[in-house]
Formats: C-alpha cells, sequence, structure tokens
C-alpha cells in the first residue's frame, strides 16, 4: 500500500532531532575539525517516526500534545524501508515514535516492524526508540531484534524536566526504563541531552553523563543544543550556542574514552557551573603542566592534546624499548606535535622551550 505524500514528509520530519549514530551529528564542528567518533554503521540512514501524535507536554518539541492522526502500520513502515533500500536509497533504519495515548500498543508496533524486517531478511543497521514508560517485555523484544536501542533523557534531573515538561515522570517514565534497557542491552544503547532548554549547568550535565556511562552502561550520549522551534511554548527563548554541544562532544571523548573521573574533569567548570569555549583537554593541559614523556603515566599522558589512547600506549611501549629520543620519536608515535609540544616535556626539559620548526619536522 503507498504511503501519502504528506504523511510520510511530516514522519520524516518529525525525526530530524533525533541522534542516533556516530557521524549523523548535525555541523557542530569549527571548520576542518570533524566531530570525533567512529564512523557511522550504515552510510544512508532512513529516520521516520511511526506516528506523529504525543500525549507528552516538552515545550521545546513540535509533537507537544499533537492529536495529529499521521500514523503508519508495521507493514507499511517495513515495506517502505525494504523499498528504499532495494532502490539504493538507504541502508540502515532508525524507527521512532511520537507517544500516544496507548504507549504499549505503539511500542509492540515498533518492534513489529523490526521484526517484519528480520523475516524479510534485512540483516543491516537496526535502530528502536523506547518509548517513555515502556513496558518492560517490549525493551526486551526491542533489544532482541534491534541492533541499537535508545531512550532520550534530555535533561540531567527531575528538577530540570519540571521547567519544560509537566506530564512526562523523569524517574518513572525514564530512569526506571534505563534501567530496564541497560539490563536488555547492557553497553547497546544510547541516550540523548539537550543542552540550554531548561537552565542546566554543564556541571548537572557532566554528573549526569557521568552517572550513564558508568552505572548505566550507555555506549554513546548525543548532544543537541536547544534550537526555538515555532509553534512551541519555547519558541521565544534564545538559541543555545553550537559551540557547547562540540565542547560537550570533547568533553565527552574524556569521560567515555579516557576514562577520565571527578577528580580530572570538575576542574573545567567555572563558578556558574559551566563550560567555556575552549577545548577541555587544553585547560586540563594548562593546569597540570608539562607532562614528561620519559615518566609519565599512561593516564597523564592523555592529558595532553593532540595524544589519545591508541597514541599514549604507543608512548608507553616506545619508552620500555628505549625508543623516545627526541619529539621526532614522539612524532612516530602519532603525537600531534603542533597541539602536545607546548605541553610536553622530555626528562624534564620542556619542548615548548624549543622553536615550532622542531616540533614539525
Amino acid at each position: 500500500m503507498a504511503v501519502a505524500a504528506e504523511t510520510l514528509r511530516a514522519l520524516v520530519r518529525g525525526s530530524v532531532h533525533d541522534l542516533c549514530v556516530p557521524g549523523h551529528e548535525p555541523a557542530l564542528s569549527p571548520p576542518g575539525r570533524p566531530a570525533e567518533g567512529k564512523a557511522a554503521p550504515c552510510r544512508r540512514l532512513f529516520k521516520l517516526l511511526l506516528q506523529g501524535s504525543c500525549r507528552f507536554d516538552c515545550a521545546y518539541c513540535t509533537l507537544r500534545n499533537s492529536r495529529r492522526d499521521l500514523s503508519l502500520t508495521p507493514e507499511e513502515a517495513a515495506g517502505l524501508f525494504l523499498g528504499m533500500q532495494a532502490r539504493g536509497e538507504a541502508d540502515g533504519f532508525f524507527l521512532s515514535s511520537g507517544v500516544g495515548e496507548d504507549t504499549d500498543r505503539v511500542m509492540h508496533d515498533l518492534v513489529e516492524t523490526g521484526e517484519i524486517l528480520r523475516r524479510r531478511g534485512y540483516t543491516g543497521y537496526l535502530h528502536l526508540k523506547i518509548l517513555p514508560g515502556a513496558a518492560r517485555a517490549d525493551i526486551a523484544d526491542a533489544a532482541r531484534v534491534a541492533d541499537r536501542i535508545s531512550i532520550n533523557l534530555e535533561v540531567p534531573s527531575a528538577g530540570r524536566m519540571s521547567e519544560v515538561a509537566q506530564v512526562k515522570d523523569y524517574r518513572s517514565d525514564l530512569l526506571t526504563r534505563l534501567s530496564w534497557i541497560r539490563e536488555a542491552r547492557p553497553f547497546g544503547h544510547t541516550s540523548q541531552m539537550v543542552l540550554g532548554a531548561a537552565g542546566e549547568t554543564d556541571r548537572e550535565v557532566y554528573r549526569r553523563i557521568a552517572w550513564l556511562y558508568g552505572r548505566m552502561q550507555v555506549s554513546r550520549v548525543y548532544y543537541v543544543p536547544f534550537r526555538p522551534l515555532a509553534g512551541t511554548p519555547m519558541e521565544s527563548y534564545p538559541p543555545a550556542p553550537v559551540w557547547r554541544a562540540w565542547r560537550w562532544y570533547q568533553l565527552d571523548t574524556l569521560v567515555r574514552t579516557y576514562r577520565l573521573g571527578p577528580a580530572d574533569l570538575e576542574t573545567l567548570f567555572d563558578g556558574g557551573g559551566m563550560l567555556t569555549n575552549r577545548d577541555p583537554k587544553e585547560v586540563l593541559a594548562e593546569q597540570h603542566g608539562p607532562v614528561d614523556l620519559l615518566t609519565a603515566h599512561r593516564t597523564d599522558l592523555l592529558r595532553v592534546p593532540g595524544i589519545g589512547p591508541r597514541t599514549a600506549e604507543k608512548l608507553v611501549a616506545a619508552r620500555i624499548r628505549g625508543g623516545i629520543r627526541d619529539l621526532r620519536d614522539c612524532a612516530a608515535c602519532g603525537v600531534n606535535l603542533r597541539r602536545a609540544g607546548p605541553h610536553l616535556a622530555l626528562g624534564g626539559r620542556s619542548p615548548a622551550q624549543r622553536p615550532l620548526s622542531d616540533f614539525v619536522r
């Protein structure tokens, strides 16, 4: 059965604010600096809402309290995607939905769409959204059929949720479901934060993110700078700066990949609990002073801009072999000397005192 063009446009348009795989973030990077993250699991991701109505009242969302009769059946959604795949228009599928009056019914249809795809031989990337208030059994079924599942917290606490929504219960609808998701798919689920919508500080966001990566075993968190949308109660609110989301992706790497904790990262926030528009790693490096390549622990090496986990491991291995004699040896290990040079020392001697030409031979 053909899907009406107006319905399809509305359900595709409604999905654009949900981030779900690395590489599909909006353009947050400064020129020439791509956003950090692994390659996306698919090149052409088709994103779609199964239902356009929603009973929740999030003040920044265009679906709030919507009763629009726009929806697809599981057969229609699955057939639509498989047709696009056959034409070479998509090779991955992200399926979400507005939260109608019957959450169980919508969750059942989301899972059924995935099951139809698998029965018809689709083995590619499938991401299913878990709806606030979803039943535990439906979460387990979604985890079984999909490659990735997710539920979006959007804000860091129940108090902040009350700033933007009165119907959604942060603890019951979100945190309880998140714990069930962790059980069903540890390290196989994601979440999202909307920055600047609820007046939250970056310190509040950090504490929630550290909890998500630690206790909740989330594999990835995405960051969206708040944008006021026409027709919502927050349409006249000021937008959050794009740089705030970019800095959060950088800080996220320090938490998720480098495993730095509060003792390292709390100093990044100003007196109001906010990040500044500077690379968090640059700030940490300045706070700690030069790192001696001949003696520094791997954790200290990771604080240096231009040194990532693999490079730190190569440096430690080369040092054991006695292979770190000068900065050219560092470059051979993958050190970005333009960024790292001012923050490094060799046997107590700071390379920052040498001319830049020495760093880039």
